[in-house]
This record gives C-alpha cells, sequence and structure tokens, in this order.
C-alpha cells in the first residue's frame, strides 16, 4: 500500500510539473510586451525614425499603454548618459530593445549579449562592430540601415554646378556611421573625377570654425549622413551663406534646415521598417542571428526653392518636376 501511495505521489508531482511547464508560455503570452527605445539626441531626422516607429507599431494593433509598453530614453547628445541609459533599459528586463543612431546601438551592445537589439537606421552595422556581417548578423542584433545614394546625389550637385571645381565634404570622425559614407564620397568622387577636400570635426563645438575655412577652399559642400552635423546645421548653414556657397546634405530634414536639395532615404518609412522588424521578433517569426540588416537605400528628391534663389541657383528642370511629382520642396 505504502508504494501505492508513493507512486499516486510521483505521478500528481509529475502532472503538476507539466501543468506548470505548459502554463509558463501561456503567462509569458499574455504579457505585455515592453520595448525599451535609445537614441542619442532630438533632431528632426531621428525624430521622424522615431515617429515612423509609434505609427506602424500603432498600425499593426500595438498601442502603447495598452497593449504594450514602450520606455524610451533619448540621451540629448551626451555619450555618457548613453551608457547609463542602455544600463537601465536593460535592467527593466525589456523583451526587445531598439537602438536609433550607431552610438546608441553600441551602448546597448555593450550592455547585453542576450536581449533582442533592434537597429534603427545604422549606416553600417558591420562596419560599426555591430554584427559579425549584414548578410548573417550571427548574434541578438539586426536591423535596418539608412545608407544614402551617394552617387545619385553627386550627380546632382554636377546637375546644379556644372561649372563645379573644388567640392568638400565635412563630417564627424568620431561617428562611425559619418566615416563610412565619408569614405564612399571619397571613392564615387575619385569614380566621378570630382576634386574633393575633405574636412571632419571632432564634435559640435569645431563646426563653426571649421566650415568657416571650408567654405573659403570649396564651391560647395556634401554632407554624409551625420548626426552631430544634421544637430548643428544652423551653424553649417550660417556660413554657408555668408559665404555663398551651396550645401548638399544626405538628410531632408537637413535641407529643410538651410542645405539645397537631395536625394534622401525618407526617415519616416525607415522608421515604419525598424518597427516591422520588431515585431516579427517579438511575435518569434524571425531570429536576430539569421535575419539580415534590410538596407533602405532608396532616394527621394528633396529641394529647398528658398535657399536656392537666395544662393542664386538655378534649379534642373528635371529635378523639379521630380520633385513636383514625387518630392518634397520647401519654399
Amino acid at each position: 500500500m505504502k508504494r501505492m501511495y508513493s507512486f499516486i505521489a510521483i505521478i500528481l508531482i509529475f502532472l503538476g510539473f507539466a501543468y506548470f511547464q505548459e502554463s509558463k508560455p501561456a503567462i509569458q503570452k499574455n504579457k505585455v510586451p515592453e520595448i525599451g527605445v535609445l537614441t542619442l539626441m532630438h533632431h528632426p531626422a531621428l525624430d521622424e525614425i522615431y515617429r515612423g516607429f509609434l505609427n506602424e507599431l500603432k498600425a499593426e494593433g500595438y498601442q502603447n499603454g495598452k497593449n504594450i509598453k514602450i520606455n524610451y530614453q533619448n540621451a540629448n547628445g551626451d555619450q555618457s548618459n548613453l551608457r547609463t541609459m542602455a544600463s537601465k533599459l536593460v535592467d527593466q528586463n525589456n523583451d526587445i530593445l531598439v537602438g536609433i543612431t550607431t552610438p546608441a546601438a553600441q551602448a546597448l551592445a555593450n550592455d547585453t549579449q542576450t536581449t533582442p537589439i533592434i537597429l534603427g537606421g545604422i549606416t553600417d552595422p558591420q562596419g560599426a562592430g555591430l554584427v559579425k556581417s549584414n548578410n548573417h548578423p550571427g548574434s541578438n542584433i539586426t536591423g535596418v540601415s539608412d545608407g544614402a545614394p551617394i552617387e545619385q546625389q553627386l550627380h546632382l550637385i554636377k546637375e546644379f554646378m556644372p561649372n563645379l571645381k573644388t567640392l568638400g565634404v565635412i563630417y564627424t570622425s568620431s561617428d562611425n556611421s559619418a566615416v563610412s559614407e565619408y569614405k564612399k564620397v571619397v571613392a564615387e568622387c575619385k569614380k566621378m573625377h570630382i576634386n574633393l577636400k575633405s574636412y571632419s570635426i571632432a564634435n559640435s563645438n569645431d563646426l563653426n570654425q571649421v566650415s568657416v575655412q571650408m567654405f573659403s577652399q570649396v564651391d560647395a559642400v556634401i554632407v554624409p549622413t551625420d548626426n552631430t552635423i544634421a544637430g548643428a546645421m544652423d551653424t553649417l548653414v550660417k556660413n554657408g551663406n555668408a559665404a555663398n556657397k551651396p550645401i548638399f546634405p544626405a538628410a531632408s530634414t537637413m535641407v529643410k534646415d538651410g542645405g539645397v536639395a537631395t536625394y534622401s532615404v525618407n526617415q519616416y518609412d525607415l522608421g515604419k521598417e525598424t518597427a516591422k522588424m520588431t515585431i516579427e521578433i517579438l511575435k518569434g517569426k524571425k531570429k536576430t542571428a539569421t535575419t539580415p540588416i534590410a538596407h533602405i537605400t532608396k532616394g527621394e528628391p528633396v529641394l529647398n526653392l528658398k535657399e536656392a534663389k537666395k544662393l542664386g541657383l538655378k534649379v534642373p528642370t528635371k529635378f523639379m518636376n521630380e520633385c513636383k511629382r514625387k518630392g518634397e520642396i520647401y519654399r
């Protein structure tokens, strides 16, 4: 009889364990997902990525505060804040993390090798050391890349300035994405036989002095995807206008802030693609290690007509028609 009781007890314990194991996923499934978002700073391009991210989540049925919780952190351009905020988001045990800008993504990556991280608009994930390769990330990180259409932008500059003698390029030397795109500018200019002079800054405090020198030595300036310069466009535009030299930046928001024209990756759409990938990882439909980086490279025409007129530039007819048909014009 004792053996019978012992056998029944073992069966009950086994059934209880089995019930717990089956119930656990249901509890996880019913848990409100938490997403930690880290961004370097506020400026229009980055804010557009986040806006697109939120709106796409909502379109897919995820509303912050109802069936999803978003823990948003903004470092306001301070690198030490990034490290502190990254640790905070990891310690909160968010189900998934999103890094907007390369420094934000690197801060998150340095703090966790297990929580999934989605890259929101990182120009060169592999070059920044975030993934083993863009096609096979191989770890807890994947996401979306926003490489600017450099060749398209350079052709546009030549259309605006057929007699261009010297083009300047300015970038932040501590920004991996900016450095990566700067190298592409150098390579494309060599192919197109464009005389290029390069200028770099360590931080926004250098921009005024370096740009004054630059504008005295070049006919026009191209700016790659660069968060530091985007956040200080007013300084660059002020000095460019004083020298009567045009600026052709990578992002549409930088055109709005005083650049002349560009072919720009749509930052809002970039945020939407980031949200779509976040949802797929959350639902378990994809895994970060085997999901290739998504490349968004198609440029949309953007023109600041007011700035072009101020500098006495004739807008190419083809480009103007393109902007009217499928682009953006700031008047």
